[in-house]
């Protein structure tokens, strides 16, 4: 992806690192690519809320960021592998602490499941 000029901004550096992870899947992808290297058919599985067209879109955008390594074995069907690249691992941190602070903030969060609502009882007829 083409990257824009943080070299003469205020805040450069956090412009230029939330511009690697933008949107709403680059993050969660990272984040299951920690646990190891995976299939597109696990990440997807993973991730059930993504499209098939997204997550291509998304792993072809971290691969060219050099944030993952794309693997193609010469098989048939063709198998493809994907794993954080070092540039990627060097992510860990900022991913692990994402995740924390979102289970810490949970309750605030719009992604929080929905309160149990108790039900009123039935009034007899």
């Amino acid at each position: 992806m083409k990257r824009g000029n943080f070299a003469r901004r205020p805040g450069c550096s956090v412009e230029a690192t939330l511009d690697l992870i933008d949107g709403k899947w680059k993050g969660v992808i990272l984040y299951h690519l920690q646990s190891g290297t995976q299939r597109f058919g696990e990440l997807r599985r993973r991730m059930p809320g993504i499209t098939q067209r997204m997550l291509t879109k998304q792993l072809r955008a971290l691969e060219e960021d050099k944030l993952v390594i794309r693997k193609v074995y010469a098989e048939v069907p063709p198998r493809v592998e994907y794993c954080l690249s070092e540039l990627g691992e060097s992510l860990r941190p900022v991913i692990d602490i994402l995740k924390a602070w979102g289970e810490n903030h949970q309750q605030r969060l719009s992604c929080a499941p929905a309160p149990v609502v108790a039900k009123k009882p039935k009034r007899a007829a």
